[in-house]
C-alpha cells in the first residue's frame, strides 16, 4: 500500500488524523508560517487546512509533490483554485460538517442581538438589575430575508421558520426551485431587502459578493433593521455598516466574522454598543470538528488513490 505524507497547518480532529494515519505519515504543523509552509510543502502529497492557511499560487509552485489540498469546512476563500488548477493539484472540502453548528450560531445570534442577552449579562455581572432597560423584540412574525441558499442558508431557513418567521430568500446562483421550500424565492436582492425586519448572510466571499451590501443596499433596508453575518466578512463594506449603525438605519448587527481576521484593536464595529462579536466560531463545535476531520481525511485519501470523490472544487 502506498504511504503518503500528509500536512496538517490548522489542526484537525483526532478521529480524522486516525484515519489519516492508516495512509501514511501524519505531518502536523499547526499554526505553521507562510514562510515556513513554503519551505516544507514540497516535501508533501496533501496538504490540509481550514480558514487560516491561504494557499496562493506560491504554495502550488512550492508543492513539487503535492497532488491534493483539502479544505476542512465549506469555504474554500483562502486556496487559489486557479493556481491549482494550473498546478494539477485537486482540491477538496467538507461542505456538509458544519452546517448545522453554522446555522445554530446564526439563530443564537439572532436571538442575543434582539434580546440583548450579552448586555444583560454583563450588567448581572456589574451587581446590576436592570431588568426594565431590557425591553427587546420576537422573532415571531417577523420577516427574514437569507441571502445564500446553500445548505447553510437553507438549515437557518427551516429554523426560523420554526419561530414562527416568513421566510425571504435570495440567490443569484441557485434557480428558484432549488430554494429552500419553506422560504419565499425573491429575485431580486432589492426586493428583499426592502421587506426584511432581520438579514442573514450565507454565502462565499468571491468577486461577485464582496461588498455585496454596501451603502446603496443599506439605503434600501428597513429602518431598524438587524444584521447577521457569520458567512464571510469581506461581503459586507464594514464602513458602509457602521455608518448605518451611526444613522440608526440597522438597529444591530451580529458579526462573526470580518474583512480581516482578527479585527484591529479597538476595531469601530467590535467596540459598537449595538454590535455583537464572535470570533469566527461558526464551525468551533465538537460535532462539527469531528464530521470536518473525519470527511476530509477521507476526501483527500480517495484523492490520493484516485477513487471517485464526492466534493471536488478544483
Amino acid at each position: 500500500m502506498a504511504t503518503y505524507k500528509i500536512m496538517i497547518t490548522d489542526g484537525l480532529a483526532e478521529k480524522g488524523k486516525a484515519y489519516l494515519r492508516e495512509y501514511g505519515e501524519v505531518i502536523d504543523r499547526t499554526g505553521i508560517s507562510p514562510e515556513d509552509l513554503l519551505k516544507e510543502v514540497g516535501e508533501v502529497d496533501a496538504l490540509i487546512v481550514r480558514s487560516r492557511t491561504k494557499v496562493n499560487a506560491a504554495v502550488f509552485e512550492a508543492g513539487k509533490r503535492l497532488k491534493v489540498v483539502g479544505r476542512a469546512g465549506i469555504g474554500v476563500d483562502n486556496i487559489d483554485l486557479n493556481a491549482a488548477r494550473a498546478a494539477g493539484v485537486t482540491v477538496v472540502n467538507s461542505p456538509l460538517a458544519t452546517t448545522v453548528s453554522v446555522a445554530e450560531l446564526a439563530m443564537g445570534l439572532m436571538l442575543a442581538l434582539v434580546r440583548e442577552i450579552p448586555r444583560a449579562d454583563a450588567s448581572m455581572k456589574q451587581n446590576k438589575w436592570l431588568k426594565k432597560e431590557f425591553e427587546g423584540h420576537e422573532l415571531y412574525q417577523k420577516t427574514l430575508g437569507i441571502i445564500g441558499c446553500g445548505r447553510i442558508g437553507s438549515a437557518v431557513a427551516e429554523r426560523a421558520q420554526a419561530f414562527g418567521m416568513h421566510v425571504l430568500a435570495f440567490d443569484r446562483f441557485r434557480p428558484k426551485d432549488e430554494l429552500c421550500q419553506c422560504s419565499e424565492p425573491v429575485d431580486d436582492l432589492n426586493d428583499l431587502l426592502a421587506r426584511s425586519d432581520f438579514l442573514s448572510l450565507h454565502l462565499p466571499l468571491t468577486a461577485e459578493t464582496k461588498n455585496l451590501l454596501s451603502h446603496e443596499q443599506f439605503a434600501r433596508m428597513k429602518d431598524g433593521v438587524y444584521l447577521i453575518n457569520a458567512s464571510r466578512g469581506g461581503i459586507v463594506d464594514e464602513e458602509a455598516l457602521l455608518a448605518a449603525l451611526n444613522s440608526g438605519k440597522v438597529a444591530g448587527a451580529a458579526l462573526d466574522v470580518f474583512a480581516v481576521e482578527p479585527p484591529s484593536e479597538n476595531n469601530p464595529l467590535v467596540m459598537h454598543p449595538r454590535v455583537i462579536c464572535t470570533p469566527h466560531m461558526g464551525a468551533q463545535t465538537h460535532e462539527a470538528q469531528a464530521r470536518a476531520g473525519y470527511d476530509i481525511a477521507t476526501e483527500v485519501v480517495a484523492a490520493l488513490k484516485g477513487e471517485p470523490l464526492r466534493w471536488k472544487c478544483a
